[in-house]
C-alpha cells in the first residue's frame, strides 16, 4: 500500500533523490551513481511507468496528491509549492516529479538489431538537444539511437522533459568505444552516412554533382541499412568520424539563405529533416 507522507522540511533526508535538479554536474554524477532519474509531470511520469521503469518515489505537490496510485509501493511525499522549490531549485509547474530506478543499458549490437534506420550522436552535451532529437527519431520512424562515450545522458530531466517522455519509446546503446565504434556498425551491414554543413557533400536525396531531376540512387539507398552520424552542436562531426563515414551528406540551403550567411541548420532541425527523407526513404 503506498505510503503517503506530508513533509516540511527541505532538508529531509527521505527526499535526496529531488535535490539541486538545476544542477547538471551534481545530477550527472548523483544519479548515476544511485541507478535513478527523475521525471517531471504527470504525462512523462506515465510514459517511463509504461515503458517498465519502477518508480522509488514520488514528490508532489498537494494539488497533484492524487497521482499517487502510479507510485506503486514507493512512498508518496507531498510537500508545498515553497518547499519543492527549496528543494529542487526551481518551480515545479507541474507539481509532480518522480524518482525512476535505472535499467542496464543494452548493447549497442542489441540495440540496432532488426532496424534498418538508426541515429548515431557524436559529443552531443546539450540535455535540451538531445531529449529533442529522441523526439524527432520517434516521430519520424527511427528505430534506434546509438550514443558516443561522451554524449549527453537521455534520462536527465531535462532530455526527458523536452523529449515529452520519448526517450521511453525509442531503444538506446552506449559505445564504449569511440575510436572504434562504427567498425562495429558496419559490420552489422550499416552504412554510415554523416551529416555536414559543407554544401558540397552529397544532399539528401541525389549525390553530389547529379543535375536536379536526374535519376540516380540517393545516398544510403545501395546499403540497405542506414546509419545517420549527427555531430555535436559546435563543432560537428570529429575528423575521425567523417574519414571514417562511407559518405557525407548535407542538408542543401536555399540560395537565399547562402547569401543570408545561414549556411546550416541547428543540429535538432537538422536532425527533424533528416529524419524525414530517412523515413521517405525507407517508405
Amino acid at each position: 500500500m503506498t505510503d503517503i507522507i506530508r513533509v516540511d522540511d527541505p532538508a529531509d533526508p527521505r527526499l535526496a533523490d529531488y535535490l539541486r535538479l538545476t544542477d547538471s554536474s551534481l545530477r550527472t554524477s548523483m544519479e548515476e551513481a544511485n541507478g535513478l532519474f527523475v521525471a517531471e509531470g504527470e504525462k512523462v511520469i506515465r510514459r517511463a511507468i509504461g515503458a517498465g521503469y519502477r518508480v522509488r518515489s514520488l514528490l508532489v505537490t498537494p494539488d497533484r496528491v492524487g497521482l499517487a496510485e502510479v507510485a506503486g509501493a514507493g512512498p508518496v511525499y507531498v510537500v508545498a509549492h515553497d518547499v519543492a522549490e527549496r528543494i529542487t531549485g526551481y518551480r515545479v509547474h507541474r507539481g509532480a516529479l518522480a524518482s525512476m530506478a535505472r535499467r542496464p543499458l543494452p548493447g549497442v549490437g542489441a540495440v540496432v538489431a532488426g532496424h534498418d534506420r538508426i541515429l548515431v550522436l557524436e559529443d552531443l552535451v546539450d540535455h535540451g538537444n538531445v531529449g529533442a532529437i529522441f523526439r524527432c527519431a520517434a516521430a519520424l520512424g527511427v528505430g534506434a539511437v546509438v550514443l558516443a562515450p561522451r554524449c549527453a545522458d537521455p534520462l536527465y530531466r531535462r532530455a526527458v522533459k523536452v523529449s515529452m517522455g520519448a526517450v521511453f519509446a525509442i531503444p538506446y546503446a552506449r559505445m564504449t568505444d569511440w575510436y572504434g565504434g562504427l567498425a562495429g556498425l558496419r559490420a552489422a551491414g550499416f552504412r554510415l552516412l554523416a551529416l555536414v554543413p559543407d554544401q558540397s557533400a552529397a544532399d539528401l536525396d541525389r549525390p553530389a554533382g547529379a543535375r536536379p531531376g536526374e535519376a540516380c540512387a540517393r545516398p544510403g539507398d545501395a546499403g540497405g541499412r542506414v546509419a545517420l552520424l549527427l555531430g555535436s552542436e559546435g563543432d560537428g562531426l570529429s575528423s575521425r568520424w567523417r574519414h571514417e563515414a562511407d559518405e557525407t551528406v548535407c542538408i542543401p540551403m536555399s540560395p537565399h539563405a547562402m547569401a543570408r550567411g545561414v549556411d546550416s541548420l541547428n543540429v535538432v532541425a537538422a536532425a527533424a529533416v533528416a529524419c524525414y527523407a530517412l523515413m521517405r526513404r525507407a517508405g
